[in-house]
């Protein structure tokens, strides 16, 4: 059975000196769709400004705001009330036969083409190709989040948004941004159609009712095998109540909860904070 859940995402940021124009997107506000209901979400910021809304090309609401007042901070808090569903079982109907055809490579040829973050890479093909043999697609997709899990070590700092899948590889670690982009190239090597998926998860499978903890900024993948169907490697667990789907995309660059441009003083600071509350 599914969870209710609120979550509050503050972001704020401090400059040198006074900023006099800032453009900015924000991408916090939940999909609505068969897994999860969006019951309410909004999008405040201080200084109070006016903004607007529109779904870009994944499907993602974006909520656009600038600003023309001299301001030396600016505070972006998103909140949302969903409700969630239990894991959706692996989509199963896709050959690799009907993965290799030109309709599904037609049709998804943008998330299976290589990017900036998810760069194609010989030695990583041949693991791809080791993995997938003599496995239909949906356990191929399962074998290469658990292999990105074993050759990945958890550890914050390490690498930054802009680290590619390659240089976290290479690190051996890293943090769900990486574990992601890693196996977005396995599966992009095999043939497979796969995206990266943004949002949050709730730590604890046992959190009470009512019960408020620090969540956390999240991401996984979601991989095309006759259906679209999503799975957490850096965990190695289902997307289910606890996973709060956000935004979708080839690649951390098109799911950034904040980006804009601005002129005035450098940023010196930027805090980020993300509370869950399991409500039901």
């Amino acid at each position: 059975m599914g969870w209710r859940v609120r979550v509050v995402h503050e972001t704020g940021c401090r400059y040198s000196a006074p900023v006099h124009e800032s453009y900015n997107e924000v991408r916090l506000t939940p999909r609505s769709d068969n897994r999860q209901n969006v019951i309410v979400s909004r999008i405040e910021t201080t200084p109070a400004t006016r903004s607007y809304r529109y779904t870009d090309y994944w499907g993602t609401t974006v909520t656009a705001f600038d600003l023309h007042a001299p301001h030396t901070e600016l505070q972006v808090v998103g909140t949302s009330v969903v409700e969630t569903a239990d894991a959706v079982a692996p989509a199963r109907s896709a050959t690799w036969e009907e993965l290799a055809a030109e309709p599904v490579r037609d049709r998804f040829t943008e998330t299976l083409e290589f990017t900036e973050y998810v760069c194609a890479d010989r030695e990583l093909a041949k693991v791809a190709a080791s993995l997938r043999r003599g496995l239909e697609p949906a356990d191929a997709v399962l074998a290469a989040c658990r292999w990105v899990r074993e050759h990945l070590t958890y550890r914050a700092g390490t690498t930054g948004v802009h680290t590619s899948a390659i240089e976290a590889w290479q690190a051996g670690k890293g943090v769900c941004q990486d574990y992601a982009h890693l196996t977005l190239l396995l599966l992009r090597s095999m043939g497979i159609p796969a995206r990266y998926v943004s949002g949050y998860l709730l730590p604890r499978a046992d959190t009470e009712v009512k019960e408020t903890i620090s969540g956390e900024s999240h991401a996984w993948i979601e991989a095309w095998t006759g259906d679209w169907w999503g799975y957490d490697p850096t965990n190695d667990i289902e997307i289910a109540h606890r996973h709060v789907w956000v935004a979708v995309g080839r690649d951390y660059s098109d799911v950034c909860p904040l980006k804009g441009i601005y002129s005035g003083g450098s940023a010196e600071a930027l805090d980020v904070t993300v509370n869950m509350t399991r409500l039901a």
